[in-house]
């Protein structure tokens, strides 16, 4: 599935191998018995004070089997295995209904010269500790923004240190695991795109378009969110001056329904800083808060982009 994945005679002995081709080939065409399986890679525990549901899929275990089949059937398609050995066990609990389904090509779509490299940084992941410090970020937030849904984290390997963590929508988180990382980062990661889910679970529109306005307090409420609950993790940077030539660029483009100009700004480029829409987002979250400081990360969360802009007198700090 893709997503869008004993005999006495020796004269026998050689002739029912003969039948068979050849009997190395079908010995090692078959898995060992210790290879890793979506049970043993998964992990399911609750929160220990609210009993919130949580699961781990340590899915990069599965290059294991990738990389044992590619073995066995050298002259196979390694994008085939590589989808039926890895992504294919996983698609249900980690992308399967995801309200950001398009958001699964980042954690899937690999090249295949990349295998060999996500394989090999798969054999160095500690499952131990990363368990360790994702339950440790998952309880944090559930703290600070409890639901009733169960929480889905997997991880996967990547070579690509511009993406860290993926939101698939309601439970889904994908925390995509470079050498680079730090648990610092990691803890930052998944408060960001554990917000994301629950925000997604409850406040979701479902037929309003979705501006670009709403797609930059989007991501501004999940880094003041990060920052709330990680005040010591300076992880998502946000440059917290006024800069009105580039908010003169961005400012006639707020309430248009459109990803890829949304896009565009949030990641920087075209003459905006890196990660300009994620520093705006997070401000006008914040001029929000600093005029309802009383407001707990539930409460905030449930609010409309238009009552954060407006009622938080953002455009004040451009005039």
């Amino acid at each position: 599935m893709r997503y869008f994945l004993k005999g006495t005679a020796v004269a026998a002995l050689i002739g029912t191998c003969l039948m068979l081709a050849s009997c190395t080939e079908k010995d090692t065409s078959e898995p060992s018995d210790d290879q890793p399986t979506i049970e043993s890679i998964t992990e399911a525990f609750e929160h220990p004070e609210t009993k919130q549901k949580f699961k781990i899929v340590n899915a990069y275990e599965l290059y294991q089997n990738y990389t044992d089949k590619v073995e066995r059937n050298p002259n196979d398609s390694q994008m085939e295995i590589y989808e039926e050995e890895i992504i294919d066990p996983i698609y249900s609990d980690c992308f399967e209904d995801g309200e950001y389904i398009h958001m699964a090509d980042l954690a899937i779509d690999v090249t295949q010269g990349s295998l060999p490299k996500n394989q090999a940084l798969s054999e160095k992941i500690d499952r131990e500790e990363t368990e360790k410090t994702i339950k440790e970020a998952l309880f944090k937030s559930a703290d600070l923004l409890p639901t009733e849904k169960e929480t889905t984290v997997c991880v996967l390997p990547t070579t690509d240190t511009n993406t860290m963590g993926i939101n698939v929508g309601t439970g889904k988180i994908t925390l995509l695991y470079n050498k680079y990382y730090t648990p610092e980062e990691i803890k930052a990661t998944i408060a960001h795109e554990y917000h994301h889910s629950v925000w997604t679970e409850k406040h979701l529109p479902k037929e309003v378009p979705y501006t670009v306005l709403d797609n930059l307090i989007f991501e501004g409420k999940a880094v003041m969110f990060e920052k709330a609950v990680y005040p010591d993790i300076d992880f998502s940077q946000v440059d917290l001056t006024y800069q009105k030539v580039y908010w003169s660029t961005i400012e006639g483009d707020l309430e248009k329904p459109d990803l890829n100009r949304s896009l565009e700004i949030l990641w920087g480029g075209n003459g905006l800083p890196t990660g300009y829409g994620y520093s705006e987002g997070y401000k006008m979250v914040k001029s929000y808060l600093d005029l309802h400081p009383d407001l707990t990360p539930e409460e905030w969360t449930a609010l409309s982009s238009k009552e954060i802009f407006e009622k938080g007198n953002y455009l004040k700090n451009y005039q």
